[in-house]
């Protein structure tokens, strides 16, 4: 099951103001907190963080609800993945940074983009078969590798790191695909 949620609602919820930017680290804290609770609340296996109607989104919140969420450093991340969308360019580079910093990567549909990029720090070869697997939908190893014309073992160490940094589902039949795409 996948969920979006808003985060313009989050942080109205968050902070009981009608600010649409995500400014401040104590802003940042108390939107990943009430996060949290919704993502617990909705249940869902994976969601979709839509950034669509935030205004300003700058470093420290970034850090805040992005990074720290990604990295389950204050508390485990209540689903098994998420994935970004109507990221702004200046959105792409708070965020981008934060993760980098942190040596996480994420999923994000830029606003208007019909193919999901990596954000954050991500090897060139995870930024291929990433892009290999949105192109190709859900495929086997093999299939990408083909697509990639690259040996097995090299699309393997790129897809499992992918998996591990929850970018993408591996299927009880050896499949990949996209985590969230709503």
């Amino acid at each position: 099951m996948s969920a979006v949620i808003r985060l313009d609602r989050v942080l109205q919820d968050a902070t009981a103001l009608p600010y649409r930017d995500l400014i401040t680290r104590p802003t940042g804290q108390a939107v990943r907190q009430r996060l949290v609770m919704v993502l617990r609340e909705v249940g869902a296996t994976y969601a979709t963080l839509d950034f669509s109607a935030v205004g300003l989104v700058d470093y420290s919140c970034a850090d805040e609800i992005v990074a720290k969420l990604l990295a389950a450093s204050v508390e485990p991340m209540p689903c098994a993945g998420v994935v970004l969308r109507g990221l702004r360019e200046d959105h792409v580079e708070a965020i981008d940074h934060a993760l980098s910093r942190h040596g996480l990567v994420v999923a994000a549909f830029a606003t208007d983009a019909t193919r999901p990029v990596l954000l954050g720090e991500a090897a060139d070869d995870w930024r291929l078969a990433f892009a290999a697997v949105a192109d190709l939908g859900r495929a086997a190893a093999t299939r990408v590798a083909d697509h990639l014309a690259w040996p097995a073992a090299r699309t393997a160490i790129a897809l499992d790191a992918l998996v591990t940094m929850r970018c993408l589902r591996c299927h009880p039949d050896a499949t990949y695909e996209l985590g969230a795409t709503a």
